[in-house]
Order: structure tokens, then C-alpha cells, then sequence
């Protein structure tokens, strides 16, 4: 995959202002549930138009379950999520998928489906019986393939493809998708080290170069802090931080969020919060091999 950022013109090139005509994305008391589990309660957001946002919070604390209910694939049992001001429940499917796309996690395709169909599929909420397949199409299946680099894949079945193979196919059809706002829970899942790293740029460059809102669920904190333009960290199916990763990522944070000791240093690299965790076997920062020597 060719990207045009590198991690340093990451932090060099600060996000420029939302441009106007962003779709505005927000939750206003939004209650989740999974029947009598309860799992989202009183939640207020606003998702920062034309930014990278990360949520980051301990596993079963409501991330995944916010994400699809910003992209409508969950109904509140109480409060709205609202899509330039209308109740994204109350907006035509198509309309929504104009608007906003997700990846969500483990996603599964039909058996023998190829790469090339699938990706293809990100266009289907730019059909109409008036309008069919044309030269627009064409052209975004073909960027978002090299894009996410797949295109030598296209004619492969997706599952076929390793983990980290079909995750990034799966990747180029939300790119194909082409909404301003992009929703992807977890997707750096399955990828080894390079890739997540190629993904991640992406997903900058998408940003930089579209102005695309981005909402990610990621695990790895160190990836959110250097990503990220917005962190939301949730605990108990609440927000309890959010903001810049350097105001937001604290020992304190970290401990009240994942029940984790750890140092928090500036990484070195891009100048963002660094969390090192203790534990049981490293209970404190060891010296310097040139201290202890």
C-alpha cells in the first residue's frame, strides 16, 4: 500500500477546521440496550465534524454498541442519534448510507463472493433504477482497491483471504462507499504490526485529503494517542473523558478506565501521550542500562 503521510507529518500537519457542509453526527441522551441489559445510559456526544475520533475504554463498556447506534444499526430505548439535526432513525435508509458507512467487527461475506464484488457493494447506496453502474463507479472501486491494497486480490474470494487480507478488503468497500462520515469498529483487528500501521495512515489520508469524519473503536492506546485527533474514552456505557489525546490520556485516566497501573511518557516519535503499563513482573520504570551499569 502507498500512503502519502508519514507518522511525523501526522503530528506536523494539524488537522485543519472543519469545512462547512459536513454532516453534523450527535447522540443526545441515548439509552442501548440488548433486551433487559442495559448497556449504553444518559449518553451525550457530539462527533467533532472533520476529525479522527478514537474511542478507547476496557472490553463490554459500550463502544461497539455506540458505533452502531451512530450508524443506525441499533435503535435507542431512549434519546436520539441525530444526523444533521433529523433523527437518524427517521431518514431513509438510502439517505443514511449516502451519509455515513461502518465496518464493523468480524464481518462476513456470502461464500465465493470476490474481492472485486465486494468492494463494488459500497456503491449500492449511489444506485438508482435511473442511475446504474457508471464510470464513477468504476473509478471508485479502483481507488479504493489500491488504496487499501487489494487490487491484485480483486479477483480472489474474500474468504479465501487471510485475517489481515480480508479485513482490508472489507476496508476498501466502506473507502468505496465514499460517505463524509466513516465509522469503523476496530479495524486494525487481525493485521499484523505493518498493516495496522498502513491502515491507520490510511485512514489519515482519508481525513487530510477528503475532510471525512471518522469515528474508530481501537484497543491499542498508544495507536489512538497518535491518531487521533478526538479521544472519547467511555467506562460503564459512559463518557468520562474527552478531548485532545494529551489532556485525555492520564495514569489517572488509564487507571480509572482499564483498572491498569501504568507511567505515561511523550512518545518520542510524535510528541503524544505513551502509556507503559505495570505490572506484577514490572511494578516500577527500570533505570537506563546506563544507570544501572
Amino acid at each position: 500500500m502507498t500512503v502519502d503521510l508519514t507518522v511525523a507529518d501526522i503530528v506536523a500537519d494539524a488537522p485543519a477546521p472543519a469545512t462547512a457542509g459536513h454532516p453534523e453526527l450527535r447522540a443526545d441522551g441515548l439509552r442501548l440496550a440488548y433486551g433487559d441489559r442495559v448497556v449504553v445510559d444518559g449518553l451525550d456526544l457530539v462527533v467533532p465534524a472533520g476529525r479522527i475520533s478514537v474511542i478507547v475504554g476496557a472490553n463490554a463498556c459500550g463502544k461497539s454498541t455506540l458505533l452502531r447506534a451512530l450508524a443506525r444499526l441499533l435503535n435507542p430505548t431512549a434519546g436520539s442519534v441525530r444526523l444533521d439535526g433529523r433523527a437518524i432513525h427517521s431518514l431513509p435508509t438510502r439517505q443514511v448510507a449516502r451519509q455515513v458507512g461502518i465496518l464493523p467487527q468480524a464481518p462476513v461475506a456470502p461464500e465465493g463472493l470476490t474481492v472485486l464484488d465486494l468492494v463494488s457493494r459500497g456503491r449500492s447506496p449511489h444506485q438508482t433504477w435511473w442511475r446504474q453502474w457508471s464510470p464513477e463507479d468504476e473509478r471508485a472501486v479502483a481507488e479504493a482497491l489500491a488504496a487499501t491494497g487489494v487490487t491484485e486480490l480483486a479477483d480472489r474470494p474474500v474468504d479465501e483471504l487471510s485475517g489481515g487480507q480480508r479485513q482490508r478488503a472489507w476496508i476498501a468497500m466502506a473507502v468505496a462507499q465514499q460517505t463524509p462520515v466513516l465509522l469503523l469498529d476496530e479495524p486494525t483487528t487481525f493485521l499484523d504490526l505493518s498493516h495496522q500501521i498502513d491502515v491507520l495512515d490510511l485512514v489519515v489520508d482519508l481525513n487530510r485529503r477528503d475532510r471525512r469524519t471518522v469515528v474508530m473503536v481501537l484497543h491499542d492506546l498508544n495507536q489512538a494517542c497518535r491518531y487521533a485527533d478526538h479521544v472519547i474514552a467511555m467506562k460503564g456505557g459512559r463518557i468520562v473523558a474527552q478531548g485532545a489525546p494529551a489532556n485525555v490520556i492520564t495514569a489517572e485516566l488509564v487507571g480509572e478506565v482499564f483498572d491498569v497501573r501504568c507511567e505515561v511518557s511523550v512518545d518520542p516519535l510524535t510528541g503524544t501521550p505513551m502509556v507503559i503499563p505495570t505490572s506484577r513482573h514490572h511494578p516500577r520504570p527500570l533505570l537506563p542500562v546506563a544507570a544501572r551499569a
